[in-house]
Order: C-alpha cells, then structure tokens, then sequence
C-alpha cells in the first residue's frame, strides 16, 4: 500500500490552481490530434470535485449554441496546462448538479466578492500565469517540429 502511495505522490502535480465548486474557470487543455498538438480553452462553471489525492477530477459545464455540455477533467493530468479563475462564486453545496434544470437567468450563480475570495482568484491566476510559460514552451515546440515536418516534406519532394 505504501508503494501505491509513493508513485502517487510522484505523480501529482506542484502548481495546481485553487478553484472550488461554482467558480468560472477556463481550462487549457492540450489536444493531440495524430501527430499535431494544441491547446483548447474550455470555459465554463465547476460544478462538481469529486475524490482526492491524484484521482481527483473536476466537472465543467457550459452551454454551447443552447445545449448544455460537460467535461471531466483530472486534477493532475499533465495535458491540463493551465486552469484561471475567470469568476469566483459563491455557492452552499459541494455538488452543483441543480443547474443541469435551471435555464437563462435562474442557472446564474452570485459572485463572491468577498476580499478574501479576490486575494484567492489573484494567487490562482499568477499561479496560472506561471504555467503559461510551460505553454509557450509546448507551443514553440509545435511550431518547430511542424516547420521540421515541412521541410522534410520539401526535400522528399525533390
């Protein structure tokens, strides 16, 4: 059990944003598409964390052209680049599933707009911006190996 742990405590991320359930959050998540990298940017309402330790996942809802859609996401995934607090909000439960129901102006949630919340969003977002170099990283990796690929393609060519 003990050897389960360690791997585990290996494995988990450093930098994880402090987001909670009914907060806004964009999620930059990398996508492999075949030999092709890029990062999406999924916005929308944390409405659930379920588990802990390197199983924890959270659920992210947004409406796209009218139609709910949600996305599972790990904590500590390494293709979750980055997570912002776009709004902090201010909810009762732990699991937000009501919203499924509720449409237009009754799905809304109130922000926080506590001090204490605002220095919360402020330390997550500087800790988001920090990730954002490891994605500047990954994109320049991107565009050199797709410049490879092009020029490799040229000499085949020829």
């Amino acid at each position: 059990m003990d050897l389960i742990k360690t791997i585990e405590e290996q494995q988990k991320k450093a930098n994880v944003a402090d987001f909670r359930v009914g907060d806004t959050v964009k999620v930059h998540f990398e996508i492999i598409e075949g030999k092709t990298k890029r990062i999406q940017i999924y916005e929308g309402l944390v409405i659930c964390i379920k588990n802990s330790g390197i199983r924890q996942t959270f659920t992210v809802r947004k409406l796209s052209y009218g139609v709910g859609v949600e996305r599972v996401f790990p904590v500590n995934s390494p293709r979750v680049m980055k997570v912002e607090i776009v709004r902090p909000g201010k909810v009762r439960r732990s699991k937000i599933y009501y919203v499924r129901d509720k449409i237009g102006k009754a799905a809304k949630i109130k922000e926080d707009l506590t001090p204490k919340a605002k220095a919360r969003v402020n330390a997550s977002n500087a800790l988001a911006k920090a990730n954002s170099q490891a994605e500047e990283a990954l994109k320049a990796e991107i565009k050199a190996e797709t410049a490879a690929e092009a020029a490799a393609n040229k000499a085949k060519k020829k």
